[in-house]
């Protein structure tokens, strides 16, 4: 190797050195994904809410849930006297995680025994809002600052400005007999008051709060200004007595991360693995010898497109991964609008909405109807089996009309 070789060479590891230095002195990036996580004290984190529930005036106690509600309450519930040994307020705060019909179920149970619901959510279950008579709409146009004040005058004062995590989400039908308006938000782009925050009466017997901004009780906003203020205001609704607090975290915490957590901690399930496993293992040890195949008589090759088509179909339905299958139909679908229509799918806005009526021919209404459930499908964590049904239903009436 020449002495221009030798030079060439320490350039350029001089230069990957100068790189790797560079790439390590730069601070760390700040993690703005909404976690809503009680152990995380990035931005979207719920650490500090989760210090201070006990120092909130009238709160006795906080037990954390990590579990779902339909997990918990079940067990606390006594089916002799038909009451829960669970009594307080069920505090759940998160972007839009799913939350299935039996923990729905469970939780009107829970209120109608005299205790309390409180839920902040972007998108509340549709199961709950069903049942409650609400309805909540979402604008697609981008907001980028928007103001949250309460109904009651004792707290005009707390209102706050906040201009990230703002959900664009607001209740639209409320039942007039049952539900008192609570609170609202006025964003940017459309410069209207909306009704964010609700309290239901619930069979005269006990109450449920929806709240529509999650942002606001994290770490971010409740570290500026004065916007604690508008927290405590918010929770000062919550009755005197104990807070079950959901979090995030399912995961018992006797039973670790393990994903077969819920099998071994039921003895039946975990004999019947236990015996399986060992069944496999005697299985393997006897059958590893070679042995020749039955030689098959190989039919002619013939087209099996629509075959395979409907066997991958099968495959992915079966797997269970519902969030993949709505993510390609809605991938599909747009795709769809853009080579027929030739309408850009990058902006869903009302703009978009009313040039895809006018040159499908389809109706408005029907059309914002599908592209708000795009909308809310594409913010859930975990889409259900129910979700994947409803987005195929829906752009099958869109084809169909």
């Amino acid at each position: 190797m020449n002495k221009t070789a030798r030079i060439y060479i320490l350039l350029l590891i001089l230069f990957f050195v100068g790189i790797v230095a560079i790439e390590f002195s730069q601070p760390t990036p700040v993690d703005w994904r909404p976690s809503y996580n009680e152990k995380h004290t990035k931005p979207f984190g719920l650490k500090i809410l989760r210090e201070q529930l006990e120092n909130l005036d009238g709160i006795d106690s906080v037990v954390t849930i990590r579990r779902t509600a339909y997990e918990y309450l079940n067990e606390s519930f006594d089916w002799e006297e038909g009451t829960f040994d669970a009594k307080g307020t069920f505090l759940s705060i998160n972007k839009g995680g799913y939350v299935d019909k039996y923990s729905t179920n469970e939780l009107l149970k829970f209120v109608e025994n005299g205790n309390t619901l409180f839920i902040s959510n972007t998108y509340p279950p549709t199961h709950l809002l069903d049942t409650l008579a609400l309805d909540v709409k979402t604008d697609f146009q981008p907001s980028k600052k928007g103001n949250i004040s309460l109904a009651n005058k004792r707290f005009k004062n707390d209102s706050i400005t906040i201009n990230r995590g703002l959900n664009q989400s607001y209740f639209t039908t409320l039942d007039t007999a049952t539900t008192t308006v609570l609170g609202y938000h006025k964003l940017t782009a459309h410069d209207t008051t909306r009704v964010n925050f609700v309290k239901v009466d619930f069979k005269n017997k006990g109450a449920i709060y929806l709240h529509l901004q999650p942002a606001t009780f994290t770490n971010y906003h409740l570290l500026k200004e004065y916007n604690k203020k508008y927290t405590e205001a918010v929770l000062s609704y919550i009755p005197d007595g104990a807070v079950y607090f959901a979090s995030v975290n399912k995961v018992g915490d006797e039973l670790g991360d393990n994903e077969l957590r819920f099998i071994m901690n039921q003895p039946p399930l975990r004999w019947a693995w236990q015996f399986g496993l060992a069944a496999l293992l005697i299985f393997i040890i006897f059958n590893a010898k070679r042995r020749q195949r039955i030689v098959k008589v190989i039919k002619p090759l013939e087209n099996t497109t629509i075959a395979f088509t409907k066997t991958i179909g099968n495959l992915y339905y079966e797997s269970k991964n519902h969030n993949n299958l709505v993510e390609k139909k809605i991938t599909y679908f747009l795709e769809s609008i853009r080579r027929t229509y030739y309408i850009d799918t990058q902006v869903m806005d009302e703009k978009f909405v009313k040039n895809l009526a006018l040159k499908s021919g389809k109706d408005k209404e029907q059309i914002e109807r599908l592209f708000k459930l795009i909308a809310q499908l594409k913010g859930k964590k975990y889409c259900s089996e129910d979700d994947l049904l409803r987005i195929n239903k829906n752009i099958e009436k869109f084809y169909s009309n």
